[in-house]
């Protein structure tokens, strides 16, 4: 069997910007051994499947380690993929998930993305995480991920993490958001993930999901800014639409090639 791979950029147009992930068109569904291991090999955070069934699209995301419940760069990848390279024939491309119906729209070179809203509660910081900080949050919030707010963007910027402690704590398949006031956009965050082959993700869509809520409220704007400050680096335009949230950005294809092998 050959299978298409695509490696795009999502939430940059640069070669060496963005957060990275694979996509790859299938006819029929691979067993998920299979597409964990394709994953693991293509050596990036997020590799996305998708089959084309009339009028959407469903879709799947691996990391090298498991299968995620929703991730934004992958399927803002895959919208860039049907729309530049399958020439897919609708202005909006309705995915459908594990986290449900997922729409995007390609509008001024952008492609908009829309998600649901995860909004985090009040929560105490488990130690593992807390002592795997340098600089302690000021405040702590939880739904899918744990969110960590701190007072700078300077502070996000020094911020490191002990591994060894870190990794004492499963938080499957969450992470961890660091996130403070930018100095030239609306906010900053940074993401990681515990017991995972790549500690820190270079852009995390669907860590928005919690993002958007907290600083809309912080804030008290509906449309927002953000960057997120891995080495690589990413901007996100961010609206808060109640239930749901909305994050833009643009995506560029590195390559394309062909995978041979042989899948159980």
């Amino acid at each position: 069997m050959e299978l298409t791979v695509y490696l795009i950029n999502a939430f940059s147009n640069e070669l060496s910007g963005g957060n990275p992930a694979c996509v790859i068109p299938l006819d029929n569904w691979l067993t998920d051994s299979a597409m964990l291991d394709i994953a693991n090999k293509n050596g990036v955070s997020e590799t996305a499947f998708f089959i084309i069934e009339e009028h959407v699209v469903k879709l799947r995301w691996f990391t090298p380690d498991i299968e995620m419940d929703l991730c934004g760069h992958a399927t803002l990848a895959t919208a860039h993929c049907l729309k530049a390279h399958l020439n897919y024939p609708n202005e909006e491309i309705c995915f459908k998930t594990k986290s449900g119906t997922l729409n995007v729209c390609f509008k001024n070179g952008l492609y908009e993305l829309n998600l649901p809203n995860r909004v985090g509660k009040p929560a105490a910081l488990p130690g593992e995480i807390a002592n795997a900080l340098n600089i302690q949050p000021k405040e702590v919030y939880k739904a899918r991920d744990y969110l960590l707010v701190y007072q700078s963007q300077t502070e996000i910027e020094t911020l490191k993490i002990e591994r060894s402690i870190f990794d004492q704590i499963n938080i499957d398949p969450g992470g961890v958001i660091v996130t403070a006031v930018g100095k030239d956009s609306d906010f900053v965050s940074r993401f990681f993930t515990p017991q995972a082959s790549i500690l820190e993700d270079p852009v995390t869509g669907s860590s928005h999901c919690t993002l958007i809520p907290y600083w809309f409220k912080r804030l008290q704007k509906k449309e927002m800014n953000a960057q997120q400050l891995s080495k690589r680096g990413g901007k996100i335009g961010c609206i808060y639409k109640g239930s749901r949230v909305q994050i833009n950005g643009a995506a560029l294809t590195v390559s394309e090639s062909v995978l041979i092998r042989d899948f159980d």
